[in-house]
């Protein structure tokens, strides 16, 4: 999934990229319900970051739009990559936001460290597991306008994350409630 969040951090990336869409999640499930990215532990510190599962019905996802792709893997390959998430969820205190490596990326710079991703670097490395998925470019380089260009990648849906949600979660409220609106009540007649 590719998805623009509005955070002051989305934006400014969004300035360098020139893109729309600046964040990159690896979801195995169209409901969006198992789904890992790296960015902010912490939804009020954006300087605390590592390897996290999001929740798409998160308030940072309220207004988000969004374009989910999917693609074909073989048993294997899936197994390889639901591994290799479950070995860094298992370790995720180590894991690490990649800030120096996104300022080597705009210098195009190779920087690779030890437990440390940032968004569409992860998701790169997670897809390199399978061989039909790898990019052309080191995950280190990887922004995430890059995953659309990958032909092995299908375009399943692309506006509001909201009403993707929406439509794949039967029975489920879309989105959590944000500030004063969740102290309000219905008054009955």
């Amino acid at each position: 999934m590719l998805s623009k969040t509005g955070t002051l951090f989305s934006k400014a990336i969004g300035v360098y990229t020139r893109k729309d869409l600046n964040h990159t999640s690896i979801a195995f499930d169209e409901q969006l319900l198992e789904m890992y990215s790296f960015g902010r532990k912490n939804k009020h510190n954006p300087f605390n970051g590592g390897f996290i599962r999001e929740d798409a019905t998160s308030t940072l996802f309220n207004r988000a739009r969004c374009a989910i792709y999917k693609c074909q893997v073989s048993s294997y390959e899936y197994k390889r990559m639901r591994n290799k998430i479950r070995r860094m969820e298992q370790q995720k205190e180590l894991y690490k936001y990649n800030l120096i490596g996104l300022f080597g990326l705009a210098m195009n710079i190779k920087i690779e460290r030890e437990h440390a991703f940032f968004c569409s670097q992860f998701v790169a490395t997670i897809m390199n597991e399978c061989q039909s998925s790898k990019l052309q470019v080191a995950p280190c380089f990887v922004q995430p306008h890059h995953f659309e260009q990958l032909p092995s990648l299908k375009l399943m849906y692309k506006g509001q994350l909201k009403t993707y949600i929406c439509s794949k979660r039967e029975n489920e409220k879309p989105l959590q409630v944000i500030g004063w609106e969740k102290f309000t009540y219905q008054i009955q007649p």
